[in-house]
């Protein structure tokens, strides 16, 4: 029951950065998506193309083959060729699909079983919160340059500054429950 549990939040926890980055991609225009601050700095676009890459090569076959793929070109991940917002969401859409279709057809009965990254070991837990971690900081990398492209104009994800006082009272002013954070999203 505990390691369903697992499943459950850990879909949950992807979703959620997602949802994120998704948020930040509807904020933004093409030109913004491509904007470097600094020489060899990546831009969202570079970011997500690298996540994509990632994706496709970590969850393809995820526990029957290498999360490193052969035909994965991982250094040209890091070279601007999106030419569109829109290729720019497809792919973005295609990694994330890959990712979920892969995470929902995990039994509990996998979650113990090795699979190999490079030709190191994992448990699939160990997999999968590797992979977690990773794409949290990756959607971080590009909330952050989001926010700092929009500037005041930014929609903010999360507590608004100068608003926690007034999420707290609200939140606390509830019966306590039992539920992942996401579910009030």
């Amino acid at each position: 029951m505990r390691d369903s549990r697992y499943l459950a939040s850990v879909i949950k926890q992807f979703k959620y950065y997602k949802s994120l980055g998704d948020k930040t991609f509807e904020q933004l225009n093409f030109d913004e998506l491509n904007k470097e601050f600094a020489q060899d700095a990546n831009s969202i676009s570079i970011i997500i193309k690298h996540l994509v890459g990632n994706m496709l090569s970590r969850w393809t076959n995820f526990l029957t083959e290498d999360g490193e793929k052969e035909w994965r070109q991982r250094d040209l991940e890091f070279e601007a060729t999106f030419t569109s917002k829109e290729e720019l969401n497809v792919n973005w859409n295609k990694g994330w699909f890959c990712l979920f279709e892969a995470l929902e057809s995990l039994k509990v009965s996998d979650l113990e079983r090795i699979i190999y990254i490079r030709n190191h070991g994992h448990t699939v837990i160990e997999a999968v919160n590797r992979q977690l971690m990773h794409y949290g900081y990756h959607v971080g990398q590009i909330v952050f340059i989001g926010k700092l492209i929009r500037g005041v104009q930014w929609q903010s994800l999360s507590i608004p500054k100068g608003q926690s006082k007034s999420y707290n009272e609200k939140k606390f002013s509830k019966e306590k429950t039992r539920k992942h954070f996401t579910d009030d999203l």
